[in-house]
């Protein structure tokens, strides 16, 4: 089983855990601040990925950790359950899938808005309330400027671009130039 479907199969389950238990929030911190202290520590993640360290030194370095960070006993023993196996270097690919269904489940979307020029409030506003209305979520909006569009804009929403820029219309124009 590759390592993304067994990163959705905890996910999704904690995610469920999360929901009956009304922390669905909380767990997502908890798991991010832990997946980042994994990225951002090469120590720590080589100690965890070392079979010359004993399982037993493993999991007193990750009981420490999880008082340090004030990590619930949930997350703590998902924690214990991945390094046991073997597997808390999925953890990054777990807090990630994580995310995707907290968002699902509460009725987020993220999408990325691009655009030649920086935007006004105003506008951003705008944009945010047709997503809304569109797709009957919750909008979370990321917006980012890139000089290369020139002119117009082009949001991301999960795999869908939906690309407004002047630069992709003239290269239509071009194309369609070209093939007479």
């Amino acid at each position: 089983m590759s390592t993304n479907a067994i990163a959705k199969r905890y996910a999704k389950a904690l995610v469920q855990i999360g929901s009956e238990a009304g922390s669905v929030e909380g767990f997502s911190s908890e798991l991010t601040r832990f997946s980042a202290l994994l990225t951002d520590s090469r120590e720590l993640s080589a100690i965890f990925a070392n079979p010359a360290y004993g399982i037993e030194a493993k999991k007193e370095i990750l009981k420490d950790l999880v008082a340090k960070l004030s990590i619930t006993p949930m997350i703590s023993n998902m924690l214990m359950l991945l390094l046991e196996r073997g597997r808390i270097s999925v953890l990054p690919l777990i807090a990630e899938s994580y995310g995707a269904f907290a968002d699902e489940l509460s009725g987020v979307i993220r999408p990325t808005l691009s655009s030649g020029l920086p935007l006004e409030a105003a506008q951003i506003e705008e944009i945010r309330s047709a997503l809304a209305k569109s797709t009957g979520k919750k909008v979370e909006l990321k917006v980012e400027v890139d000089p290369s569009l020139i002119g117009g804009v082009v949001t991301k929403i999960g795999g869908k671009v939906f690309d407004g820029s002047v630069r992709t219309q003239l290269a239509r124009i071009q194309d369609i130039l070209q093939k007479g």
